[in-house]
Parts: structure tokens; sequence; C-alpha cells
């Protein structure tokens, strides 16, 4: 069977991470504005490929200020690194719902290889005739890799934000209807 293209539904999907504040707390956020897609052969989505872009600057941790320090050059320098990027290089079956998806990832110009541990969640059809699959993914970098070395340090030792960013995805993908050829 031929792969499928199946796009990434923003309004029914997340992006989300959260990182060590003050050492004692996580911050979450997530990122407002990006897309992504998967071909997949429904017979063996190990044969998958998987993309997605995300705008740096649509980073959204709920304080303004803070969102704005994130899309400085001490962070993401979103104005001349705009996107974040991530690109399969393979995915392979874990279990009867469990994948590992590795991949190229890109942030602030900098590209590393990193795994996501995937969960399957299924696949229905919508209310209105389309075709739907569900997937929670999460995985965890190290920013500094990427050249996200901004940092304060505290009094009582320790700093201001932790090194390990904890990445979690929950993915709305809507099968792509070809558009009907004229005959």
């Amino acid at each position: 069977m031929a792969q499928e293209k199946w796009n990434f539904d923003p309004v029914h999907s997340d992006i989300g991470f959260s990182v060590r504040h003050l050492m004692i707390s996580k911050v979450r956020g997530h990122f407002q504005k990006w897309s992504g897609a998967l071909l997949a052969d429904e017979a063996g989505l190990a044969d998958s490929k998987v993309e997605a872009s995300i705008e740096a600057a649509s980073i959204d941790t709920k304080e303004q200020q803070r969102d704005d320090h994130l899309r400085s050059p001490d962070f993401f320098d979103a104005a001349n690194h705009p996107a974040l990027t991530f690109q399969s290089t393979r995915v392979e079956k874990a279990s009867e719902d469990e994948y590992k998806v590795t991949g190229n990832l890109t942030i602030r110009g900098v590209t590393k290889e990193v795994a996501l541990t995937v969960e399957y969640l299924g696949r229905s059809k919508d209310p209105w005739g389309g075709l739907r699959m569900g997937f929670s993914a999460k995985t965890s970098i190290d920013r500094s890799d990427f050249g996200l070395k901004f940092n304060m340090p505290l009094e009582g030792g320790g700093v201001v934000v932790g090194d390990r960013v904890e990445i979690v995805l929950e993915i709305e993908a809507v099968k792509e209807i070809p558009a009907v050829q004229a005959a």
C-alpha cells in the first residue's frame, strides 16, 4: 500500500515543554504556531516519515516578559532563527502501540539527533467523514546542546533555568484527501 499524507491538526494538538525554574519548580509552555505532517502506510507505521516546523516567536509560557526574553538572542533568537524543525530519519516499532521516532531536531541553527517515544492512540472517522489518527510523544533534550545557554546563578547555589527540557506532544492528524484530477 502506498504512503498517505496525514496533516497535523494544530487546533486539536499541542507542542508543549517544561523546564526547571529556580531549581524548585517547572515552568510549562507551548508553541502557538506550527505545522507538521506524517507520511504513513496504514499497514506499517514503522515505515512512516514525520516532519514539523515550529515558529519560534510563537512561544507562550503565559508570561509576556519571559516570552519576549525567550524570543531574544539569549535563547531562541527568533529574529535570526525563526523556525525549529524536526525531520524523522527512522521509525521503529517498540511494542503494539509504541514507536521510537528518531530524527533531526534543529533549534537556533543547531541540528542534533533526538529520539521520541511515541504512543499510537488509534484512528477514527470524524463526524464530517474525514479520517484521523492520534499520537502522544515525549522526549527530553539538553537546551545547551542547541546553543540556549543563558543562565544566572542563584545565591544559595544552582541556576535560574534548568538545562533539561521535557517535550510533550499531543498530535491529531487528518488524512489528506488528494485533489480530484480534472478529466
